[in-house]
């Protein structure tokens, strides 16, 4: 390796080559990034053209580091472990100013956030918030995010896991497609293909029993707006139908699908003044 292609890295292409060293799949790579896995191996090459040196062996389904590759990725995890450090330092000390980053679902930040947010900005000016209403989950392990927002409980990580509180999905719909449309009629407003995992696209599934799914939408915001026109049943969480204006009931389940709304932060700066402010201000 020529040690002075160093001062022409780029430093994000080392970031993606260390989320393929944790992963070992470029499909997981990409899923813990936020992006295709196109762009992973691409930026892996690029890294191996700057250093000079091939870090992986391509062959098979799972990808295998080269000896330089491994050596390479423990030299990230370090670099990662400073830059943590520099993280801290920088949310350190007891006045409460800075910039705080909070990762959340888009439909959970703008109905559950907002009002907790507005009211510790009030008490504490100083304090910063960037909020990302993200799809895909940023990830707390490489500070893409410091504190963040769940509907599934994490299972890896340094991680300080609160419950804040459970949401509950009912089917609704617009009064006058009930009126309109009998039963065995229904059509069905889903969420896209990235949910399918979840415990309430399978309930909807369920319900459904084969009738057709006539809309897919990524976000709830499109899906309660589709509802209340008429465009079919929807499993919503409550929090997002409010006051239910425009939509009633469609189904009376005994056992409707719950889940758990989850507080998380990474375990080292949980008790970071402005850190443990934000996260009391959320909890309410």
């Amino acid at each position: 390796m020529d040690v002075k292609n160093l001062t022409k890295l780029d430093w994000d292409n080392l970031r993606y080559f260390l989320a393929l060293a944790t992963s070992g799949t470029l499909l997981g790579a990409a899923r813990a990034l936020g992006v295709e896995h196109a762009t992973v191996g691409r930026r892996v090459s690029l890294l191996e053209e700057q250093l000079q040196t091939k870090l992986l062996d391509r062959r098979g389904r799972r990808i295998q580091l080269t000896a330089e590759g491994e050596r390479i990725a423990a030299m990230a995890r370090r670099m990662g472990d400073e830059a943590l450090a520099i993280e801290q330092a920088r949310l350190g000390g007891e006045r409460l100013a800075g910039t705080v980053r909070i990762s959340a679902p888009p439909a959970l930040s703008s109905c559950l956030l907002a009002e907790p947010i507005a009211r510790l900005r009030r008490l504490h000016p100083e304090i910063d918030i960037v909020l990302a209403g993200e799809k895909h989950y940023a990830s707390l392990n490489r500070r893409e995010a410091d504190i963040a927002v769940r509907l599934a409980r994490p299972e890896q990580g340094e991680l300080t896991i609160t419950r804040l509180g459970g949401v509950t999905f009912n089917f609704y719909a617009a009064p006058s497609y009930l009126a309109e449309t009998e039963k065995e009629a229904w059509s069905f407003i889903s969420y896209g293909g990235d949910m399918e995992n979840s415990p309430q696209y399978q309930r909807l599934m369920e319900v459904a029993a084969g009738r057709r799914i006539g809309l897919k939408a990524s976000t709830l915001e499109f899906q309660v707006a589709a509802a209340r026109a008429g465009g079919g049943i929807a499993i919503l969480p409550g929090f997002i139908v409010g006051d239910g204006a425009g939509l009633v009931q469609a189904i009376e389940e005994e056992e409707p699908v719950t889940r758990d709304i989850w507080l998380v932060v990474h375990s080292d700066i949980r008790d970071v003044p402005i850190i443990r402010a934000v996260m009391d201000a959320i909890k309410g």
